[in-house]
This record gives structure tokens, C-alpha cells and sequence, in this order.
């Protein structure tokens, strides 16, 4: 597939190409500006944030864009394009939860380093919401906090408690979407500029969408390896299927944003952990994106979170 133009940064931070056993992983920074940001010397500076964006066909760093503009303005944020999207490594190989949690690890660990050892505040996005909790639980000294927006794992479906590292995919699925004869086609379909608006009209749960992240879906789909990462998403290999016994395992504080309107208002089977005293649940009026809608709304939700932890 060529691409119809370069892929721009999906944020605005400082960009590098890490490497990882995840391979080459886009890894995005932003600190304040000294003269707007904490007084050092007499408050410590806040932990910093590591981003993740949610799994789709057209997915990409793009999705956290209002979250990392606003939160640069007081603390070191950090953003990804996970393996397989944005200008991260598209190569044709297998995308499972493990290689998307080891990028967010090897990020983690980079974050961590360049902040004198810290825990980093991670939120995450959707189906990613995952990965950030596996990764949390593997290696909990790298992460202070999760705030999971629109988290998948809790809908009125049953519970996930398989084999660790197991998944939801189906093998037969993705040798049909992954037949070479027609997986181009197949993804282009998937693609098209009016079906990735119709998605992102379904997220939002409104026709009143973010014009902006609508052209970079477009442009970042039409990039070289775009199809390999969500031919395996629509098979259902990135859901993880001991993804409730992850989340019933944590023990750091965890603040849920579960949205009201689209296809993500389902959280009929957070039961098994809403009665926790480290986990919180927030109705936030909107789509699954909420923050694009109504930004100063949201983060007055989020921030009480990330200053208490």
C-alpha cells in the first residue's frame, strides 16, 4: 500500500525512534516551560505521564492529543504510537498483548530513568487500558497510577478469567481478513475516509466528531504496513482473555472514565472491583473520547487523581 502522504508526529513533543524488543517504537516528549511550570525549590516536581492511545484500524498518539497538550503545561508528559500504528515499526509479524506491553514497558523504563527512578502516572485508552494493566502488574514500581478511559474488559459480557497470556483470537478469522489475495482490499474498505468518519461518529455517539483526528485517521491508514496491526485487533488476538483476573489483581490506585454516549457505555461487570478502595469510577458525560468534547470538564475530574497519588 503507498502511502498518499508523510505521516506527520501525532502529537506536538519532541519525537524519537526508540528501540525495544517491541522494535522501533515513536516515543513522544513535553516538559513545561520553566517560567510557567513548578517551583522546584519549593515543591518537588509532579510525576510525569506516559500516554497510551486505544487499538483501532486507524489508531495513533493522535487519539491523547488534547490530554498531552494540557498536562505539558505543568508536568513531563510522554506519548507512544504503540507497534504497529503511527510512526512506529509496522512490520508484518504477530501483534498479541505481550509485544504491545513490552513497548509500553521499555517506555516506561526510559521515562523512569530520565526522572531520577519515579513511577510514572500512566493512562491509557480503551482496549490499551489492557495492556497498561498487565504492564502495571509485572513491573509496579514503574507505575504510580492508572487512569484507564473508556476501559475495555467491563461490559455485561462474561468475565474473563482464562489462561495467563491467553487471548481472544481467532485463528480462522484472521486467515480469512489475512488472506494475501484480498487483505489490501479488505483493509481499504475498512478504511475509507466516510467509514472511518462513521467509526469516530460511533466513538463519539455523535456526528459532531474532531475534524482534526478524522484527517490524521485518514492520512495514518494510507501509510506502508497500516493493515498488519489491525488485521490482528479485528480477529481479536490484542484482547487479553485473563484480562478481569489482571484487573481484580491490582493494587495501585486506579481511576475509570466510563463515557455515557457511543459503543462504550457498558460497565455493567465492574462489580468485581468497584467496591475497592484503590479503584474509581466516574460517569464523564460524552463519548469514549470524552477530553475532545469538553477538555476543562475532564481533566477537573482527572487532576484531584493525579495530585493525590
Amino acid at each position: 500500500m503507498n502511502p498518499s502522504a508523510p505521516l506527520p508526529p501525532g502529537v506536538n513533543g519532541a519525537l524519537e525512534l526508540v528501540p525495544t524488543a517491541a522494535g522501533s517504537v515513536a516515543f513522544y516528549a513535553a516538559h513545561p516551560d520553566a517560567t510557567n511550570g513548578p517551583d522546584s525549590r519549593n515543591n518537588p516536581a509532579p510525576a510525569p505521564v506516559l500516554f497510551v492511545h486505544s487499538i483501532n484500524a486507524a489508531g495513533s498518539a493522535a487519539e491523547i492529543a488534547p490530554l498531552f497538550d494540557h498536562y505539558r503545561r505543568s508536568r513531563s508528559v510522554y506519548a507512544l504510537d504503540l507497534p504497529g500504528f503511527g510512526l512506529s515499526e509496522r512490520s508484518d509479524r504477530k501483534y498479541l498483548p505481550r509485544l504491545m506491553t513490552d513497548a509500553i514497558l521499555a517506555c516506561l523504563e526510559r521515562i523512569s530513568a530520565r526522572h531520577g527512578g519515579v513511577a510514572v502516572h500512566l493512562v491509557a485508552l480503551s482496549l490499551s487500558s489492557e495492556f497498561a494493566a498487565r504492564a502495571q502488574l509485572e513491573h509496579p514500581h514503574l507505575v504510580r497510577t492508572l487512569a484507564l478511559i473508556s476501559p475495555t474488559g467491563f461490559s455485561g459480557k462474561p468475565r474473563r478469567y482464562g489462561p495467563p497470556g491467553a487471548t481472544l483470537g481467532q485463528p480462522w478469522l484472521y486467515a480469512l481478513l489475512g488472506n494475501p489475495i484480498w487483505r489490501d482490499a479488505v483493509f481499504r474498505g475498512l478504511t475509507r475516509p466516510s467509514v472511518i468518519r462513521y467509526f469516530l461518529q460511533r466513538t463519539w455517539g455523535s456526528k459532531k466528531i474532531d475534524e482534526a483526528l478524522w484527517r490524521y485517521d485518514t492520512l495514518t491508514t494510507r501509510q506502508n504496513g497500516a493493515l498488519y496491526a489491525p488485521l490482528f485487533f479485528l480477529s481479536a488476538f490484542l484482547f487479553s482473555r485473563d484480562i478481569n483476573a489482571l484487573y481484580e489483581a491490582l493494587q495501585c490506585p486506579v481511576w475509570v472514565s466510563m463515557a455515557t454516549r457511543g459503543d462504550f457505555t457498558n460497565y455493567e461487570g465492574r462489580y468485581t472491583v468497584e467496591g475497592r478502595g484503590n479503584w474509581q469510577f466516574h460517569c464523564v458525560d460524552g463519548g469514549a473520547l470524552p477530553f475532545f468534547e469538553d477538555l476543562d470538564g475532564f481533566v477537573a475530574r482527572l487532576d484531584p487523581f493525579l495530585a493525590s497519588s
